[in-house]
């Protein structure tokens, strides 16, 4: 059926009224303190309603659709399937993710800027004809290997920050389009829309404004050369934040109304990504290792050492890191800040603490220097925010083993999907009940799901 993978190994927690996401937190580090003490995530798949049900309240009409590379996990894309959202995919391997979903390939969209040629022959096979291109050599490639290609050119974005560095850009310059065009026009290769992209860590909305008026110089261009556009995508950029998606849309809601209105017959797209999952998930690791270093060693360059010499400071290792579940910090800084789980007193002193992964790798830091009690081997730290970007494909580097993931559903949020009219037999099939201060270890899990 639509919207479920037949062979997905997974099921639902759906909670009662008296537990909470913090109880199954808890519930699951006494599983692995008593098992093996593994990573393990816990997946909150209301978020994603609720999320959805923002985005329709502020962004509608504009269609979302999810790239699956920021996490694609089974429970995450068949929610997401049957609330009704498309998918933009970078890969065969993502498409064919999204094919057993039961996704129209009108709902698809192929994104990978560099495209290898097979991969546009399967998305060719399998009906997929919209992607993105940003110049001529890959424009040749797809009219080689996709002759049915219906194109949206990428065009640039000043969404570069003072201070910030970027060390590649995708998109195509607007003088660039016209020749982009006119190769398209040769080959016989459709033109249909415009798609940009502004970094959700810029902080000028003015972007959007220079980005959607740039759109339209594209449209008009294409009139020029006899295409016909119909298909706008202002990208992704999304935090999750509510208020900064109002702010977003009161920025370009305007310009889309004089620049492409209903009447226009465009449709505008956006890939809200970390928007749907990044505050859905919960990362609980465990401490694997400890020792206690030189204070300087821990300092940032150009920090001005203020401590006590008799003060401990103290290096711990955990059971995840850049080579799994924070991949992320490889490119950009963790968003989030580590959280002990054990109880401690709130005089309890704080020491200087570095946290890094378990290979023993120099790239293998996670936190540079933080304040924490000191923890003992064997003691958890959660991570929340961590949806995003670290639950697609990991390194099998130094035996590396993915973590366990918990996926849990609050009748409310249970309702919602009902009262939607999107939830089914063959949902409710992945979901068991988990009444507050009950156990369950993850085998009763399945065979309650079955």
């Amino acid at each position: 059926m639509k919207g479920f993978l037949e062979d997905a190994n997974y099921s639902i927690g759906l909670l009662d009224e008296g537990a909470t996401l913090a109880d199954v937190i808890d519930n699951c580090i006494y599983e692995h303190t008593h098992t093996g003490k593994k990573a393990f995530y816990v997946g909150d798949l209301g978020k994603l309603v609720r999320n959805n049900i923002q985005w329709q309240n502020v962004m509608a009409p504009i269609k979302p659709f999810y790239p699956v590379k920021c996490n694609s996990t089974p429970g995450v894309l068949e929610i997401l399937a049957t609330l009704g959202v498309g998918f933009a995919c970078s890969s065969k391997s993502e498409m064919a993710l999204v094919q057993d979903l039961g996704i129209s390939p009108e709902n698809i969209i192929y994104t990978n800027p560099c495209k290898q040629a097979s991969q546009i022959k399967y998305a060719a096979k399998a009906g997929i004809n919209i992607m993105t291109c940003d110049n001529d050599i890959e424009l040749k490639k797809i009219s080689r290997n996709h002759p049915n290609a219906k194109l949206l050119l990428h065009i640039a974005t000043e969404d570069i920050t003072a201070g910030e560095e970027m060390n590649m850009k995708f998109g195509t310059t607007l003088k660039n389009c016209r020749h982009l065009m006119e190769c398209a026009k040769e080959l016989g290769v459709q033109i249909v829309g415009v798609k940009f992209h502004v970094s959700g860590s810029c902080k000028d909305l003015q972007t959007y404004i220079h980005a959607i008026s740039d759109a339209r110089c594209v449209f008009d261009m294409a009139e020029e050369f006899g295409f016909k556009m119909n298909m706008l995508d202002i990208g992704g950029g999304f935090t999750g934040s509510e208020l900064q998606l109002e702010e977003v849309n009161h920025v370009i809601r305007p310009l889309l109304d004089v620049y492409f209105p209903k009447e226009s017959g465009v449709d505008v797209i956006a890939e809200p990504g970390c928007y749907y999952v990044s505050s859905a998930f919960t990362l609980a690791v465990n401490v694997i290792a400890k020792k206690t270093v030189e204070y300087d060693k821990l300092l940032p360059s150009g920090v001005e050492q203020t401590r006590n010499d008799d003060e401990p400071v103290f290096t711990y290792y955990i059971n995840d890191g850049v080579y799994g579940s924070f991949a992320s910090k490889l490119s950009e800084k963790l968003n989030t800040i580590p959280e002990v789980h054990k109880k401690y007193k709130e005089d309890e002193p704080l020491f200087a603490s570095s946290l890094w992964g378990p290979s023993c790798d120099e790239l293998d830091q996670i936190v540079e220097n933080c304040l924490l009690p000191e923890l003992s081997v064997g003691d958890w730290l959660i991570f929340d925010n961590m949806g995003s970007g670290t639950l697609g494909e990991q390194s099998t580097f130094n035996d590396y083993q993915r973590p366990l993931i918990y996926y849990m559903m609050s009748f409310s949020d249970w309702d919602e999907m009902q009262d939607a009219g999107i939830a089914s037999d063959t949902l409710m099939k992945n979901f068991f009940f988990v009444p507050s201060c009950i156990q369950l270890s993850p085998e009763e899990r399945f065979s309650t799901a079955a």
